[in-house]
């Protein structure tokens, strides 16, 4: 199977195309390679066919579809808080880039794709959340682009498979995402900032299960459905730092700060359907997957 891989160059996206690769399939990755974080961490992998460009170009987008048979789209611009200081880029690139897709697989006549939605799309609800839960209160611009994104895949009409992602860590990860500043932190002996009192809790996702839930995703694409690939076991926050201590052997210095604007108290993926549907579940606990993690360093 012939595969473009929108974002191909990410975090998320190496891992995806080394998955892809490895079953067999031809890669493709369209990126735009900006600097969104260090440029030397967003390498697209050698044995695929790489197209440095925009997803919001429907030229670029057209030429990209040509002999493919299904598509992966990960690209975006990423972050809470960045969103909320600066929400344009999110509304052109996240909604405005996944239209620009999907008409272009219409026109192409692809139809299947496998979309990297968010969890954030459920705002403030607690949880477990659930796929039937609501999802149109947003607690940022760039968890409505979310939201928008997925709508948009509904209304196209194709089969597409929104994988709603829980807190993704791993090898390669952003620098700004908690996980790797603090890991940064604490091997630098520089105290870490902590926004909150230490309760709050995330539903920490190893990378390589999100890959081979996006798969299953992909493979599955019939209509539109949407799917949630989490851990399933929400992390306190002062746990987190605890796993961080163990993992880099240091002793953590803590700055306790006001919780952030788009900060959300709890994320909790109910997978029930993920597990029904695709026959997926999460494989790497989180104090596992955060030692691979810093082995990786």
């Amino acid at each position: 199977m012939n595969v473009l891989v929108t974002g191909g160059a990410g975090f998320i996206g190496q891992h995806l195309c080394r998955a892809l690769y490895a079953r067999g399939d031809s890669v493709r990755v369209l990126d735009n390679f900006d600097h969104a974080y260090d440029p030397a961490l967003k390498q697209a992998p050698p044995f695929a066919e790489v197209v440095r460009g925009d997803v919001c170009d429907p030229a670029v987008v057209r030429d990209c579809l040509q002999d493919i048979d299904a598509v992966c789209h990960l690209a975006a611009r990423a972050g809470v808080r960045e969103s909320i200081e600066d929400p344009e880029p999110y509304g052109r690139v996240n909604v405005g880039g996944t239209l620009t897709l999907l008409r272009g697989m219409a026109d192409r006549g692809v139809r299947r794709m496998v979309f990297a939605s968010s969890s954030s799309v459920y705002g403030n609800a607690g949880g477990p959340s659930s796929e039937s839960d609501p999802a149109d209160r947003p607690a940022s611009p760039y968890a409505a682009s979310k939201r928008a994104a997925e709508l948009f895949c509904f209304a196209s009409g194709l089969d597409v498979t929104a994988a709603r992602l829980f807190t993704v860590y791993g090898p390669g990860q952003r620098p700004g995402m908690a996980i790797a500043r603090f890991v940064q932190l604490a091997r630098a002996g520089k105290h870490i900032p902590v926004y909150g009192d230490g309760t709050s809790q995330r539903d920490y996702t190893y990378v390589s299960d999100i890959v081979s839930g996006l798969l299953l995703g992909l493979d599955r694409a019939q209509g539109f459905r949407i799917v949630n690939l989490g851990g399933g076991k929400p992390v306190v926050l002062t746990e987190m730092l605890a796993a961080v201590a163990d993992a880099t052997g240091r002793q953590l210095r803590v700055s306790w700060l006001p919780v952030q604007p788009g900060d959300v108290p709890l994320t909790h993926a109910d997978i029930g359907l993920a597990r029904t549907w695709l026959g997926w579940r999460p494989t790497v606990p989180f104090r596992e997957g955060m030692m691979r993690y810093v082995a990786s360093l």
